[in-house]
């Protein structure tokens, strides 16, 4: 029996007034394997102040792991360009990403550059840690290599909290070959920078596991009109753990003064 996901826990949504009578709208988009539970705070915050939010479940996402078969980096790029044309009348746009959700926030400011008028970077997966990242990485330019039938294990989500990390939806396997996606995205969003002309808040933890923070913070210099805040507590799912309130009041502070 595939392994499912408490779906009303991992579905998407739509939070605060309708887009045309906001000041603002945000698209949150969430990390790989992720779903949108990690980024309600955001919403709730954001919707708070008057803000129009809306986050999509990315394809392959927040179900169960077989659901990742048939979703790659175009299905995801695809829901997220549907998402943010879904926001028509809206005054102005902000795309906030965590992780994965980063990269395509990047893609999405460098392709529609009238449109995005602000970008939030939470923990940007431009650069995986550790020695097996760097190994998948090589992976994808093996000659013959069938990635169709592999699959990998989590055991556990970057979260410090020990009662939000046991609360949190996790996805148990998920495919090779969606790594191999990632990593691709990583390097169109690379590729993007300097298309991206819009004013951006890059935020990353000192204690991430996932993602290298110092590459993080690099971003944060190479693009325009960008500020940076770095959390000395939490880990990868920046929304959810320790040093949230630090993260929501930085994000909110940023959309506000998208908005005058």
């Amino acid at each position: 029996m595939p392994q499912r996901l408490d779906e009303a826990k991992t579905a998407p949504f739509t939070l605060g007034p309708p887009v045309t009578e906001a000041p603002l709208a945000a698209l949150l988009l969430h990390g790989f394997t992720g779903s949108p539970w990690e980024l309600v705070p955001v919403g709730e915050a954001l919707a708070a102040r008057g803000v129009h939010v809306v986050c999509p479940r990315l394809p392959g996402h927040g179900t169960t792991p077989e659901a990742m078969l048939w979703a790659g980096r175009r299905e995801w790029l695809g829901a997220a360009t549907t998402a943010l044309e879904g926001l028509e009348g809206a005054r102005r746009v902000a795309v906030i990403g965590l992780s994965m959700g980063g990269l395509l926030a990047m893609l999405l400011a460098a392709q529609h550059r009238a449109r995005v008028n602000g970008l939030v970077l939470m923990a940007p997966a431009l650069r995986l840690k550790g020695r097996d990242a760097r190994a998948l990485r090589r992976l994808r330019w093996l000659p013959g290599l069938d990635v169709k039938e592999r699959w990998l294990e989590k055991k556990s989500t970057d979260i410090e909290s020990d009662e939000v990390r046991a609360g949190a939806p996790l996805l148990p396997r998920y495919p090779l070959a969606r790594v191999l996606d990632l990593f691709a995205l990583a390097d169109l969003a690379h590729e993007a920078e300097p298309r991206i002309t819009c004013p951006s808040l890059v935020i990353g933890a000192v204690n991430d596991h996932v993602v290298d923070t110092d590459a993080v913070l690099a971003l944060q210099t190479r693009l325009p009109f960008s500020r940076r805040l770095l959390l000395q507590r939490g880990f990868h799912i920046i929304p959810r753990d320790t040093d949230r309130a630090v993260a929501l009041t930085g994000i909110s502070h940023f959309v506000e003064e998208l908005s005058s």
